[in-house]
């Protein structure tokens, strides 16, 4: 039988007071629990305090490899990441713009549907007589139905909103309040947590 190999306290430290990956993350990568870390950081009254510090850096890193040379002066920094934002919303104008059109043509459609239902009804009862299993009509009649197109409007609002909030995260664009942790976030976004 193989002995279990000691935890490695020192570098789940390290990588706890980054706060750069959850507690799961930490746990699963030197095979113990959650649990046992919390208890040891509680114990040993570790903290978060790195974190502001390396999005500090990773933000700084990013900026200067946009910029791409050792000697940049902070204007051109600033220009740069200036150039950088306008370009993402720039982008998040037309997506914006082509979804407000998509979703004006979906709700046309909602309203057609409603309009022409019974009529809608008739042509699908006509074309699927003899459809024996009925599975034809059931799937015409869900594809033409009202939940199916507000669902379809939702989701699509949901995940525009989503991607601009995203997008403009990773550009800095916006302050971020409070301290979220990655999986926090996406859980959120995802609607996981409100």
């Amino acid at each position: 039988m193989t002995e279990k190999k000691a935890p490695d306290w020192s570098a789940i430290e390290a990588e706890y007071r980054a706060g750069q990956i959850s507690n799961r993350m930490i746990a699963e990568k030197h095979g113990i629990s959650e649990g046992m870390i919390r208890k040891k950081a509680k114990a040993q009254e570790w903290a978060k305090d790195l974190s502001a510090k390396v999005r500090q850096e990773v933000r700084s890193q990013l900026v200067r490899s946009e910029v791409r040379t050792s000697n940049v002066s902070e204007r051109d920094i600033v220009l740069q990441a200036g150039i950088t934002g306008a370009e993402v919303v720039r982008t998040h104008r037309r997506d914006a713009r082509q979804a407000s059109d998509l979703l004006a043509m979906l709700m046309a459609q909602l309203t057609d549907a409603a309009a022409c239902r019974p009529d809608l009804e008739n042509i699908i009862e006509e074309v699927c007589k003899e459809d024996e299993t009925g599975k034809r009509y059931d799937r015409l009649m869900r594809a033409v139905s009202l939940p199916t197109h507000a669902s379809t409007v939702r989701d699509l609002s949901t995940a525009l909103k989503n991607l601009i909030t995203i997008e403009r995260q990773a550009h800095n664009l916006d302050d971020i309040g409070g301290e979220e942790s990655y999986e926090d976030r996406l859980a959120r976004l995802m609607g996981g947590k409100q």
